[in-house]
């Protein structure tokens, strides 16, 4: 069993039938919080949808590639012409008559000659053959569901799909064979056709073959090949998916990011959600801010069902009628990029945009048109949506604020029970001016959330305090929806540790926080570091990922401050300090009787914790996990020395912890 599988097996243990314990009185001491501290935020940014959390493994199934999107793209990137046997013909990218106006570009395939070369162990045909997202990877014995859209020209034609293997070098050697179907395509309008492909080996490198086996014309669209084995049968790859799960969120905000308005494109390029939510074929794909294809895929209607796969509350972003901040409000990512506005004359549809957004998700199919499309798609029951972002990290300009205020006071009257998260800009720190304006207009309109977002060195982490000075009685309190420190060793997630401690004791200012980017994938990443690194065959958890973890599986309603002190530290000295690198936070969760102690060393010298938890009626046994290593010990591609280690310990009231430098350590208790 490996270190994750250990991890994860013991604290399922742990946790085994706290669903029915009955909720308990939280002791006197104690400081309500918010319970849904710890979520994720998911971006397509590094490869993180197509190729990655979305389990589609054909790139460029719709033909819908661009120029606009990366120079030399076109229709038929990812495609390669292939005639076994000797066969000829030649392909054209139409788009007359499409399968949907949002998917407007097919491949015809004209079939000159179909020819049988013996020593092609009697394979023949023309066509096209896709390698997927560097090689599509598929186990022996697993299905996998082949679907495209073909209409045939002319008489009734076979079409072959096969998967092969292509073994490099030259001479080229046979392809082998590894699973194939034969398709009668008789009809000359546009139909969906489907096999089931079954693989007799497995293989990391296979490709996708599909071969007209007669002479003539025959159109192909929306080629997919899914694995039929999918998270819960929602079409997310199931270990990146379950990466996610054993984080335990308790919400998760979409789809962006600079995603959602179009980031250095301007605002033709923005993200809407109403062309995600259908059938795969009438999606409308677009051109991703990161620089790669969007298809879509993972839409709306994924993140939705996923959020109700994994018991999290959705937080989606919809824009504000502004584009991303342009050249002086931010990370300066696209420096001739001006905010581009959206005229007021028009602010009405991005107002509809919400609306329509929040009646899909809760509304009543017998009486709303938007919440029959959610019931058609196969969800009759409401998604239950309680929050709804408008805008994400733009420049506080005068033009947000006015058409921020024009979304927010419409929807509100509108909607009232849904809390809106506004945004304080980037690099949400005292002193930036877009902080300043956005804590400013959430404070006039008594704002319920405001998204604050920085990326920072360790130092900073490690040191800085921020919500200790923020007043306990305002309104509108915090989302924390982008940090990360600027690397992945073992000291930078300890510093993020440390400051989650410091969030935690701010836990009635601070509502919500989510690292970000949560996923890269190997070789198309654009920014560092991330959450979950992965290949084709497994993810690749970083040291911050397993903090996230025992951040999100110790969440609770009741922060206690006084039941641990550091031998050295002063009597009243409250954890953690400014400038001292440990602490520790002592957390309840009424609801499910656990009790968690967790304390982070991020020095470099030993340190001893005298523990005092009288006041609640621990049982026998608890659990100890630790994570520890040398500061600079970094999870990559090739090794990964960090890793949680759990073991059940005796449980005592009163007792002291030594602490080794450069660790985290979290105690586990049922009450």
């Amino acid at each position: 069993m490996n270190k994750r599988a250990t991890f994860a097996a013991l604290f399922a243990a742990a946790t085994m039938g706290l669903s029915a314990q009955k909720p308990m009185t939280a002791p006197a001491g104690g400081k309500a919080i918010s319970d849904e501290l710890i979520g994720i935020f998911f971006e397509d940014i590094n490869n993180s949808a197509d190729g990655g959390l979305y389990a589609e493994l054909v790139q460029n199934g719709s033909f819908e590639f661009s120029p606009v999107e990366r120079d030399g793209w076109g229709p038929g990137t990812a495609w390669k012409m292939i005639r076994p046997g000797h066969s000829t013909g030649w392909l054209e990218t139409r788009n007359e008559n499409p399968v949907h106006a949002n998917n407007a570009n097919y491949m015809r395939l004209h079939v000159e000659r179909v020819k049988e070369y013996v020593d092609y162990r009697g394979w023949k045909g023309f066509g096209l053959q896709n390698d997927g997202f560097d090689g599509i990877s598929v186990k022996a014995g697993e299905k996998y569901d082949f679907s495209a859209f073909l209409r045939n020209i002319g008489d009734a034609k076979q079409v072959r799909v096969a998967l092969v293997y292509q073994e490099p070098g030259w001479p080229p050697k046979d392809p082998r064979l590894l699973a194939e179907a034969v398709i009668d395509v008789k009809d000359n309008a546009w139909k969906k056709y489907e096999a089931v492909l079954t693989p007799d080996s497995t293989c990391q490198k296979a490709s996708l073959q599909i071969l007209v086996l007669n002479v003539g014309d025959m159109d192909v669209d929306v080629v997919s090949l899914m694995p039929e084995d999918t998270y819960k049968g929602h079409g997310l790859r199931k270990d990146l998916a379950q990466a996610l799960a054993d984080l335990q969120p308790k919400f998760m905000r979409f789809p962006g990011g600079c995603v959602v308005h179009g980031g250095g494109d301007g605002f033709w390029n923005t993200y809407r959600w109403k062309t995600t939510i259908g059938p795969k074929e009438q999606r409308r794909q677009l051109k991703n801010t990161w620089g790669y294809h969007q298809s879509c895929g993972l839409g709306y209607y994924e993140y939705f069902q996923f959020c109700e796969d994994l018991g999290m509350e959705p937080v989606p972003i919809l824009p504000a009628g502004v584009s991303c901040q342009g050249a002086n409000g931010g990370w300066g990512l696209w420096p001739t990029q001006a905010q581009d506005v959206v005229p007021m004359s028009e602010m009405d549809e991005w107002v509809a945009e919400a609306i329509d957004l929040i009646e899909w998700a809760n509304g009543d199919p017998a009486t709303n048109k938007w919440a029959k499309m959610r019931a058609d798609a196969g969800h009759p029951k409401p998604f239950n949506l309680k929050y709804l972002g408008i805008g994400n990290e733009e420049k506080i300009s005068p033009e947000f604020i006015e058409r921020f205020k024009y979304i927010y006071e419409r929807v509100m009257k509108a909607h009232p029970e849904i809390v809106i998260v506004g945004t304080a800009g980037p690099g949400s720190h005292e002193g930036n001016p877009d902080y300043e304006a956005g804590w400013k207009l959430a404070n006039e309109l008594g704002m319920p959330i405001l998204d604050e977002h920085y990326y920072e060195q360790n130092d900073f982490f490690l040191n800085k305090r921020q919500y200790d000075s923020y007043p306990r009685d305002a309104k509108t309190k915090v989302y924390l929806g982008e940090y990360a420190a600027k690397d992945k060793k073992l000291i930078d997630a300890l510093a993020e540790g440390l400051y989650l401690l410091h969030v935690e004791r701010n836990g009635d200012v601070v509502a919500m926080t989510s690292y970000a980017p949560l996923f890269a994938r190997k070789d198309g990443t654009q920014w560092n570091p991330d959450l979950i690194y992965y290949d084709n065959e497994r993810p690749f958890l970083t040291c911050s990922y397993y903090v996230q973890q025992l951040f999100g599986q110790s969440s609770g309603n009741y922060y206690y401050g006084d039941c641990v002190k550091f031998e050295g530290d002063a009597p009243d000295a409250i954890q953690p300090m400014e400038n001292v690198h440990y602490g520790q936070s002592v957390i309840l969760n009424t609801k499910t009787r656990q009790l968690f102690v967790k304390l982070c060393n991020a020095s470099g010298e030993a340190k001893k914790a005298n523990i005092n938890l009288s006041r609640f009626g621990i049982k026998k046994m608890a659990t100890k996990t630790v994570l520890s290593g040398n500061p600079d010990d970094e999870n990559n591609y090739e090794v990964q020395p960090i890793a949680p280690k759990s073991e059940q310990i005796k449980a005592q009231k009163k007792f002291s912890l030594d602490l080794a430098p450069y660790s985290f350590v979290m105690l586990q208790y049922t009450l």
